[in-house]
């Protein structure tokens, strides 16, 4: 959308997203910081294949991978400020197909994630340093890579000061302000980040949870539904947002009457 030039002559974007946590009809953001910048990688590590009854004959990248995996956990237990929040997950462990057979290779994958562009390079470097070093410690061979065409590096969501001051006058008016929220900054990533780094942007999360039916379970959850009661109050709120700042910005902007169907 950046490339086709959707956001020439825009001067501001809002971003929601549901929160299956927070209660129906509550919002919860803050200024600066919201979610982290966020990376991909995928290391194939090889040794030799052979019997599990006689490891001796084999290079096993089972147990290269596994060391892999417990040293990729000490860059942040070890090497990162415990003042600036940062994430390395191993989700993907890919090795094998027989309970009697060490294999060749074995494929892990996983995630970091950082606030600051310097903790996140730093990451990178150090995770690509641990992938190869570790392997070669066991003997094996390690090809990495960050799957930068595939997934490219999120940059972290930063809320633009002014517009969560504006966002807080706007869901007061339309919700009240009590319930309008602060929140800590969370470590998931959101590609709205992309649209923050070209314009002023904002983004919030609305709650749909009612507390008198089931507890929501989390969007990335396979159980995730939604809440519909939740949809007029995102509408509500985008176009009070749009509207608002339309006419501050462009005070000799009006907006069509109601009846004056022909011009919407």
């Amino acid at each position: 959308m950046i490339d086709e030039g959707a956001l020439e002559n825009v001067n501001a974007i809002f971003g929601l997203h549901v929160a299956n946590k927070l209660p129906l009809g509550e919002v919860a953001s803050r200024a600066g910081p919201l979610l982290a910048g966020s990376g991909f990688f995928e290391a194939v590590i090889s040794g030799k294949g052979g019997h599990a009854a006689i490891p001796q004959h084999s290079i096993d990248p089972i147990l290269a991978a596994s060391n892999v995996i417990v040293s990729l956990q000490h860059l942040v237990s070890r090497e990162a400020d415990p003042l600036d929040s940062q994430v390395v997950t191993v989700a993907k462990f890919q090795g094998g197909g027989a309970f009697n057979v060490i294999p060749d290779s074995v494929t892990i994958g996983g995630t970091f994630r950082a606030f600051l562009k310097e903790s996140f390079m730093q990451l990178r470097q150090r995770i690509e340093e641990v992938v190869t070093g570790q392997a070669a410690v066991q003997r094996c061979k390690a090809v990495i890579s960050f799957l930068e065409n595939e997934k490219p590096f999120f940059p972290p969501t930063i809320n633009d000061k002014n517009l969560h001051d504006y966002f807080r006058i706007v869901a007061g008016d339309v919700l009240g302000i009590d319930k309008v929220k602060d929140m800590q900054p969370l470590m998931g990533s959101e590609d709205f980040a992309f649209y923050q780094e070209m314009i002023p942007g904002y983004f919030f999360f609305l709650g749909m949870q009612n507390a008198t039916h089931k507890q929501l379970q989390s969007p990335h959850s396979p159980y995730f539904e939604i809440n519909e009661d939740v949809l007029p109050y995102g509408a509500a709120l985008h176009a009070s947002l749009a509207t608002r700042y339309l006419l501050q910005s462009h005070p000799e902007v009006t907006l069509p009457a109601e009846n004056d169907h022909d011009e919407l």
